[in-house]
């Protein structure tokens, strides 16, 4: 009498079993083929398998290596090189509508998230300018389904007044829950009034206590050098007033504060004085706002930068920043790949393109690029458990190329597919 029950439990689980398997089955992809760069510094690995279940890797390696269930979805990527999708640790959402500021919205925050998809960069930190569409995005992004780059943001980039409206600005980003608190320190070469040391200070200090790190936006070498010394986790720019010297260097590898170059921002002020041959690029105008090129092509426009102090200036700032890179990449700085995109007339997606390869001409190897915008932006954006590499554990987010981006890191425009979770992502 007694065994009846049991047997009875015992059928109805094992036909809830038999139910549940098919559902777990169908979400198992397996993309086999491939030459597999995985970010990890180890050798590429030709003719690769990624088996992914539920949008995160469960195998990788060698073909003959990863066991692929009978029922899996396979897709095969043969002749393809896949590598993790790019990171950009300093972008900006949902603010932007053609060459138009402060039209932020929710749909905005979509499509650019869906815009640097298209382009590989799978990761964006935002920092700065965040409202709740995008916190909504972020919190939203740990699911199967996701196919728009994922989001990290820093809430509002924080311009106290006092120490005192330091600290309750803090206390607000906490509130948030930001995922890293965002500061400037710079006066715009001379247009306004820069944070004073006492009141970064204590917005460091009141971020480090509630457990929160500080990017902090700089652009002369002394600013750098104090804001490192005041505890800054994280430097947003690149210096562009004077060279790095040993000292700045140090400051940095005693704490280990990585450095996001964001050479197209420094572009992004001058390039327009004429026609960029960009502007000529299939790539580049698959997703580029129409309405914005055609205004960046008028006469008027052109010849007002041409004739903008401000133009010329970060031109030559450019170059500093250019040669402090390869400066601090050869000290043993970590570099995360970062462009400042999301402005007006800042090209989300291509732009990283074009960083990679300005990364390269200021004499980086494109290995070193290609870790750059993946591993080790991961690393210093402290999402490396999540994305960065492809290992088993980690969201499946990988772009397939037609050629090899160590060969030539111009490469990264030969884009195949690009995946989030495993899923293709419209391009």
């Amino acid at each position: 009498m007694t065994t009846r029950p049991l047997v009875a439990l015992c059928a109805v689980a094992t036909i809830a079993l038999l139910v549940r398997l098919p559902a777990q089955s169908a979400d198992v992809k397996a993309f086999t083929g491939a030459r597999l760069i995985d970010g990890t510094a180890a050798a590429p690995i030709e003719n690769a398998s990624i088996l992914v279940r539920s949008g995160r890797i469960v195998a990788v390696g060698p073909a003959d290596r990863v066991s692929i269930p009978a029922d899996a979805t396979r897709t095969s990527l043969a002749g393809k090189t896949v590598i993790p999708g790019l990171i950009n640790s300093h972008g900006h959402v949902g603010d932007t509508v053609g060459l138009d500021a402060d039209r932020y919205s929710a749909d905005n925050v979509m499509r650019d998230l869906r815009t640097y998809a298209a382009y590989g960069v799978t990761s964006v930190f935002s920092l700065g300018g965040d409202r709740q569409p995008a916190f909504a995005a972020r919190n939203s992004q740990q699911t199967a389904s996701l196919d728009r780059a994922r989001l990290w943001v820093a809430g509002p980039v924080l311009e106290p007044a006092s120490p005192a409206d330091a600290r309750r600005l803090v206390a607000e980003d906490a509130a948030m829950k930001v995922d890293i608190v965002k500061i400037r320190v710079d006066d715009t070469l001379g247009t306004v009034k820069k944070m004073a040391p006492d009141v970064y200070r204590a917005v460091i200090d009141e971020a480090h206590k509630r457990g929160l790190r500080v990017a902090v936006h700089v652009f002369y070498l002394a600013d750098a050098k104090a804001v490192l010394d005041a505890g800054a986790d994280f430097i947003a720019h690149s210096v562009r007033d004077a060279d790095v010297d040993d000292a700045m260097i140090a400051a940095m590898k005693k704490r280990d504060v990585c450095l996001s170059p964001t050479l197209m921002r420094e572009v992004s002020t001058f390039v327009y004085e004429s026609t960029p041959p960009f502007f000529s690029d299939p790539l580049f105008l698959a997703h580029a706002d129409a309405a914005a090129v055609a205004a960046l092509k008028e006469a008027p426009r052109q010849a007002e930068m041409r004739a903008s102090p401000a133009a010329q200036r970060y031109k030559v700032a450019l170059e500093v920043a250019s040669r402090n890179l390869k400066k601090l990449s050869a000290a043993g700085i970590t570099i995360a790949m970062g462009t400042d995109t999301g402005p007006p007339a800042r090209f989300q997606g291509y732009f990283e393109l074009m960083e990679l390869e300005l990364m390269a001409k200021a004499g980086l190897t494109p290995r070193q690029v290609l870790a750059s915008a993946t591993r080790d932006a991961a690393r210093c954006m402290k999402i490396d458990r999540e994305v960065g590499t492809l290992e088993r554990g980690k969201w499946a987010d990988f772009v397939a190329l037609t050629a090899d981006p160590l060969a030539d890191i111009s490469n990264v425009r030969k884009i195949d597919s690009v995946w989030i979770a495993g899923n293709r992502v419209a391009r």
